[in-house]
């Protein structure tokens, strides 16, 4: 230690100052080295963990508010097709999510029903497209053709929007589904067993004539209706639903105080339900796992649901 001329307090040598200026380097080169190996964790261990081990992750973290809204975080365009441009189906409107900032969507065709057009659901497309898909509300070749042919329509429809259509740039043709009302519910199922590669199914107070389903390996959700007379839940839904193999992700919804024809209306339980399924099973995004498990209770939106939990796919 040497005596500082200026103030006559003792100042540390040079040798000090040295080993001091070491172990200072030391520190410092430590801890960007920690920082360093923080960064390169970061993805790994962080809040962002999830969406860097799941790319097809879009949007916020859900919460029962936003799922229930009538309208997601997207803003949404649509485009519409004209039957005379396309073969295999009636044509129909693509909704997608305006912004190009997060990559490519998943996707989802939508059938209406026996004597219906696609008007009678088009609800669901900007309120699907506004959480982060791509939705093709179609029109059928005929309104009167049966669920195997819609089933067809479905997937050529699939087929144009991501080979053909103005937006197929948007989609990513790996990630897809099906729903749809009535006969076109009972054309989900067909759509489903014909196209393994579906990532979701959603049949809408669906009706067939086939009622056993054990070769479909597409995670399924079924909304029956308590009050449905033409496809009563006893005879369609329920039937459907207990065919599916129970190694499959699969679901039964029975509306509470609702008809057949309650899918053809904005539905917040519809709504709310097909979200989390679409999202959990085409997005691989298991932020929505907690509206599907555990099981939704009676409500009285809801007069039953059955289904496995927690979910394998």
């Amino acid at each position: 230690m040497q005596l500082n001329p200026h103030t006559g307090s003792s100042a540390p040598s040079r040798d000090t100052l040295g080993r001091r200026s070491g172990r200072r380097a030391g520190r410092l080169a430590g801890a960007a080295a920690a920082l360093t190996l923080a960064v390169a964790l970061g993805p790994l261990t962080g809040p962002g963990a999830h969406a860097a081990d799941n790319p097809y992750e879009r949007g916020p973290a859900p919460t029962t508010a936003t799922i229930e809204a009538a309208r997601g975080p997207y803003a949404v365009s649509q485009t519409s097709v004209s039957s005379l441009s396309v073969t295999g189906f009636g044509g129909g409107t693509i909704y997608y999510p305006t912004s190009t900032s997060d990559g490519t969507f998943g996707a989802v065709a939508i059938s209406p029903g026996y004597t219906a057009y696609e008007s009678s659901i088009a609800w669901l497309g900007p309120r699907l497209a506004s959480q982060g898909f791509v939705v093709f509300t179609i029109d059928t070749l005929t309104t009167l053709d049966q669920p195997d042919s819609r089933g067809r329509q479905l997937l050529a429809a699939l087929d144009y929007l991501t080979e053909r259509s103005s937006v197929r740039g948007r989609v990513d043709a790996s990630r897809l589904g099906v729903m749809g009302h009535s006969m076109g519910g009972g054309g989900s199922l067909e759509a489903a067993k014909s196209r393994p590669a579906l990532q979701a199914a959603i049949p809408l107070t669906p009706w067939n004539l086939d009622k056993t389903w054990p070769e479909v390996t597409t995670p399924t959700l079924i909304f029956g209706a308590d009050g449905d007379t033409i496809a009563p839940v006893s005879s369609h839904s329920e039937p459907f639903y207990m065919s599916l193999s129970s190694s499959l992700d699969r679901g039964y919804l029975e509306l509470n105080s609702a008809t057949h024809f309650t899918p053809n209306s904005s539905n917040t339980t519809i709504a709310k339900y097909s979200i989390s399924w679409l999202k959990r099973f085409i997005d691989n995004d298991t932020r929505y796992e907690q509206f599907l498990c555990p099981l939704p209770r009676p409500s009285l939106t809801i007069e039953e649901y059955r289904g496995n939990c927690p979910h394998g796919s």
